[in-house]
């Protein structure tokens, strides 16, 4: 973090701003403050032209709005139509630059896709759209097709079928909409790469797509983080510190997917849980007690009395909450992973760890379906999809301390067992 900007004010302007990752990464960048200022669209206009702010980014619906309020506006600014950072200078006049294209070169080269001489279609037409196309034509494509709310139709996609390279430059499946998608890669067999510029969740339901069938893909924090490094530099008028960009995206990284626990019921998921998120500073979650809490009756009475189907369709709408989080512990049901759908909703902004258990170490008090069904048998039936979900297994130690430190060595090893 660079010093000496605490006297600088700055921050972010948008309309919904509860998703920004923006204040994190600026906190890593120098130790001027920074703020979410959120504004209807009539609000803005006052903003710019009054605002205390001495610098700021703009996101989201206000990247070509705040244009015809600025004194000065850059040239590759002017050229992609949209600011997303502005300086107020010493001679009184508001600056207004575009610190997106920096961001969205440094995300392309990044993910190692390669677009020259290749066909690329890109979902939306806003500011972010406008980046990225100057962008994908300066790396040389071959061919640029911009799909808007209009003309995304079977039709004109079908048209496009040859298409390579798919980009989603538009809010779709942002949190907290999690689970929607612009479009279906199924529509494009010769696509070789995904971009998102979308990154809450860390995976939305394109890339989850994109994952599932092998095509390389990469979100948009590498894209946030290398704006924000730029942005810095109109701030402040200094360069970021080499490597800031690599090391803040791991930082954030760490610091925003939650740890998902799944494992049989009573292998101690709940306990080793709140030890990790105590030792990290996380919030804690039994889905559980969430589901008890959400829907005022257990997971227990509801599996006795109206059966185990029912007793699914409910834990997965407590999934999908959680799954949406950030930065959070979460324990989940033992059987959480017998409906395959449960995966997208967990995976999305999460590290999934299996704790593994000696079958005669678990507990069976309060568990209805370990007391009606051999444990031999449920174990023997959901083995398989354990770790299938697991990014990470981890054996129990039979010490819950110690399972957790095992845990936290893993997660931040990034290794696979």
């Amino acid at each position: 973090m660079r010093q000496g900007y605490k006297d600088m004010k700055c921050g972010l302007l948008g309309e919904k701003l509860g998703h920004s990752f923006s204040p994190m990464i600026h906190g890593e960048l120098a130790d001027y403050s920074y703020v979410l200022v959120e504004k209807t669209p009539e609000q803005v206009e006052d903003f710019v032209r009054n605002g205390e702010l001495d610098a700021y980014n703009v996101t989201v619906p206000y990247k070509k709005t705040v244009m015809p309020f600025l004194d000065v506006i850059s040239p590759e600014a002017l050229s992609i139509g949209a600011v997303n950072t502005v300086v107020r200078g010493k001679d009184g006049k508001k600056y207004g630059y575009n610190t997106d294209y920096f961001g969205f070169c440094y995300m392309l080269d990044a993910s190692g896709i390669e677009v020259n001489g290749k066909k690329a279609l890109v979902f939306g037409t806003g500011g972010a759209s406008a980046t990225v196309c100057a962008v994908l034509r300066d790396k040389g494509v071959k061919s640029l097709v911009v799909v808007s709310i209009e003309n995304n139709t079977p039709e004109f996609l079908a048209a496009h079928a040859d298409a390579e390279i798919i980009v989603n430059a538009t809010p779709v499946g942002m949190y907290p909409h999690n689970g929607a998608s612009p479009v279906k890669l199924s529509l494009f067999p010769d696509c070789v790469g995904v971009l998102d510029v979308i990154y809450n969740p860390s995976k939305t339901a394109l890339l989850l797509e994109a994952e599932a069938r092998g095509i390389a893909h990469a979100n948009g924090l590498s894209m946030l983080v290398a704006q924000a490094a730029k942005a810095f530099e109109f701030f402040t008028g200094n360069t970021a510190e080499a490597g800031a960009c690599e090391k803040i995206i791991t930082s954030i990284e760490a610091q925003t997917k939650n740890i998902i626990l799944v494992g049989m019921p009573g292998c101690g998921k709940t306990t080793v849980g709140k030890l990790i998120a105590k030792q990290l500073g996380r919030p804690f979650y039994d889905a559980d007690d969430v589901f008890t809490e959400e829907f005022a009756i257990s997971p227990a009475e509801v599996i006795q009395g109206e059966g185990e189907e029912k007793f699914r369709q409910m834990e997965h709408e407590i999934a999908e909450k959680l799954g949406k989080l950030s930065g959070a512990v979460i324990s989940c049901g033992g059987g959480v992973v017998t409906r395959e759908y449960n995966y997208h909703s967990l995976h999305q902004n999460g590290t999934i760890i299996f704790l593994e258990r000696a079958l005669e170490n678990l507990s069976k008090k309060g568990r209805p379906l370990s007391q009606s069904t051999p444990i031999e048998q449920l174990y023997s039936a959901r083995i398989d999809a354990y770790r299938r979900f697991a990014d990470i297994v981890v054996a129990s130690t039979e010490v819950p301390e110690n399972t957790a430190d095992l845990m936290i060595q893993k997660l931040f090893e990034g290794e696979k067992i």
